[in-house]
């Protein structure tokens, strides 16, 4: 996923109602968020399908991770001859 573009990449409510097709497009092609505003403050932002999956994929993979360096600190681990034994 690229970076936001301050001047294509925010846009109203009503811009976005006029020209949803085109900036659906647009957001799927250049992987770049598409920040939607209501009354002045953002309120949504779009990705694509495939960037989505990127950020969700990635944010399991840091959870995991997060999840085993907590096990190693509580001392919730296996030497290699305790886990050759258990399987």
């Amino acid at each position: 996923m690229k970076s936001i573009s301050i001047s294509q990449d925010i846009v109203s409510l009503s811009d976005f109602k006029n020209k949803a097709s085109k900036m659906l497009h647009a957001v799927r092609h250049s992987h770049r968020p598409l920040v939607i505003t209501q009354n002045g403050k953002a309120a949504a932002v779009l990705l694509s399908p495939s960037d989505y999956d990127f950020l969700t994929e990635q944010a399991r993979f840091v959870d995991a991770v997060q999840r085993g360096l907590a096990d190693v600190q509580e001392g919730r681990v296996f030497s290699d001859e305790e886990l050759d034994s258990e399987l």
